[in-house]
């Protein structure tokens, strides 16, 4: 029998051991590396559409901005008041009309210039010029002279409440006192861009250059854009030239664009995500009983609705829309199809404003929503086109199959389901090419306005091309009432207005159900469901 001497066994116990290592060695997930380095990756649930932030209107694109930019004003993250951003103060005029915004010394671009009073003039003329076509222009009215000149009754910019008294100070003049003024600049329509990337890519008043790409963009923000590749991953990184950049932890922040909620779902069981944009609806009860601590249930600012195209027959009869609405069983969706905590919705604007309670405009009456329907033209469902439903993808997919059968069952129509990505559903309503779309709506500031204003006659997030002058009055005299005690019944008249019409059916209010690791400290719940990056920090 041979023997082994030590010299020749151990050079053949060490190959082995080096062999079968690597085969041991478990492989380290996203979130465990993330811990270490302080590297965050989150589901973001959709391509962006844009990150400018003059042109963005959806969330999560918004998520995305909030790190790259920074506004007059800051969210605070716990409750979403406004606090000092790139102004460290601010006051108000006797007559309420006049705000003046005294920026700090040491804001800087990401390319290490000062951010001016100059550089906020130039983008509030931007996102009010004609030619852009800014769909959030409207949130800029309030300013004087703003309205005439996004809609082209006026070419002098100088008559528009906006002046740099230097290149610390700036001086906005309202038409009417509002109260929120410092909460509706925290918003990403009236952020600074930067000038002279803008013009480097581009005219000051064109949409989608190339500004907005790695390498390009300048923001002012506690990150720096260093990579976007479609599909895949948003990328940042922290900023070396933010003010307070010392209160930033994080080094890097990864997006991630997964619109199916189960791959989602399943990234984040395999360790490859912080956080999650969603949880699938049939899971929750499993997070509930299992792993409590890593599920978030929290209520937002926001409203899910049918947006009709009223420029579309049958839905240019409202008596159509209202025998659509009447027939959901919205306690049903909420109890059986989304869980959650859903609440369901008779309004547009959703609770969660001090004073404000809007009045339900309808209730679920199948009976009534047959006779408008047959008053229409339509008896049993006769005759009725087939109609296209849009909902995004990575959706739950048994919300719109539900209505479907709600509908087809109560009113003898079929209206096919289609499925579209979100920046494609995002261009089809803006384009007015659909028929019926489940949409939502998440509210900017904590105001009845946030959410009637969208259907003002000319508003760029009115999709459904329905529009009506005793509505646009309402809204105008709440604007001008100032005084919530006489604006409020104004809203309030709009609104059983708007419910009457009917151009969108009220779902749900929002409420947010999603995953965090424990290992995210500082991402606090707020109503407006919109998380400040810059006091986020991961520890183990």
């Amino acid at each position: 029998m041979p023997s082994f001497t030590p010299h020749r066994v151990l050079p053949w116990l060490a190959a082995l051991v080096l062999l079968v290592a690597p085969a041991c060695k478990r492989h380290e997930t996203r979130v465990v590396s993330g811990d270490r380095s302080q590297t965050l990756h989150l589901g973001n649930l959709s391509e962006p559409s844009d990150l400018d932030p003059q042109l963005i209107t959806q969330i999560n694109d918004a998520q995305i901005v909030l790190g790259l930019m920074e506004g007059l004003t800051a969210m605070d993250p716990k409750d979403a008041h406004p606090v000092p951003g790139v102004a460290e103060r601010w006051e108000n005029s006797p007559d309420k009309l006049t705000w003046t915004f005294h920026l700090r010394a040491d804001a800087r671009w990401s390319n290490g210039e000062p951010v001016t009073a100059g550089d906020f003039a130039y983008a509030y003329r931007r996102m009010l010029s004609p030619a852009f076509a800014s769909e959030y222009a409207s949130l800029l009215y309030c300013l004087r002279g703003a309205e005439d000149f996004n809609t082209g009754k006026s070419a002098d910019f100088s008559r528009v409440g906006v002046r740099r008294l230097d290149d610390r100070t700036l001086a906005l003049t309202l038409h009417t006192p509002v109260a929120y003024l410092p909460s509706l600049v925290m918003h990403q329509a009236w952020y600074p861009v930067h000038r002279g990337t803008i013009e480097k890519f581009g005219r000051m008043d064109e949409r989608g250059t190339r500004w907005t790409r790695p390498g390009n963009y300048v923001g002012n923000g506690p990150f720096t854009l260093a990579a976007w590749e479609p599909n895949q991953v948003v990328r940042l990184v922290k900023s070396e030239t933010y003010w307070d950049r010392d209160a930033v932890r994080l080094r890097e922040v990864n997006f991630y664009p997964i619109e199916d909620r189960i791959t989602e779902e399943a990234s984040f069981r395999a360790g490859q995500l912080h956080v999650t944009g969603t949880v699938p609806a049939d899971k929750i009860d499993t997070y509930k009983r299992e792993q409590p601590r890593l599920l978030r249930q929290e209520p937002t600012f926001a409203s899910y609705y049918i947006t009709f195209n009223t420029n579309k027959p049958p839905l240019d009869d409202p008596r159509v829309r209202r025998a659509l609405a009447l027939v959901i069983d919205r306690p049903a969706l909420c109890e059986k199809i989304l869980r959650g905590g859903r609440t369901p919705a008779y309004t547009l604007t959703p609770p969660g404003i001090a004073g404000y309670e809007a009045i339900p405009g309808f209730a679920e009456d199948a009976d009534q929503a047959r006779r408008l329907l047959a008053e229409a033209g339509f008896k049993d469902g006769a005759g009725f086109p087939r109609l296209e439903l849009l909902t995004a993808k990575g959706g739950n997919s048994q919300l719109p199959e539900a209505m479907q059968q709600m509908w087809r069952t109560q009113l003898g129509i079929d209206i096919t389901i289609v499925l579209q990505e979100g920046r494609v559903l995002v261009d089809s309503l803006r384009t007015r090419t659909y028929d019926l779309s489940i949409s939502g709506w998440v509210g900017d500031y904590l105001d009845p306005s946030t959410f009637l204003e969208l259907f003002r006659s000319g508003n760029g997030n009115n999709h459904t091309g329905w529009n009506n002058p005793a509505y646009d009055q309402f809204l105008a005299d709440a604007l001008q009432a100032g005084d919530n005690a006489l604006r409020y019944p104004l809203y309030h008249q709009a609104e059983q207005l708007l419910m009457t019409e009917m151009p969108i059916a009220p779902l749900i209010y929002g409420r947010r159900n999603y995953l965090v690791r424990p290992s995210v400290k500082g991402w606090e719940p707020n109503v407006l469901d919109l998380h400040p990056l810059k006091g986020v920090y991961l520890a183990p």
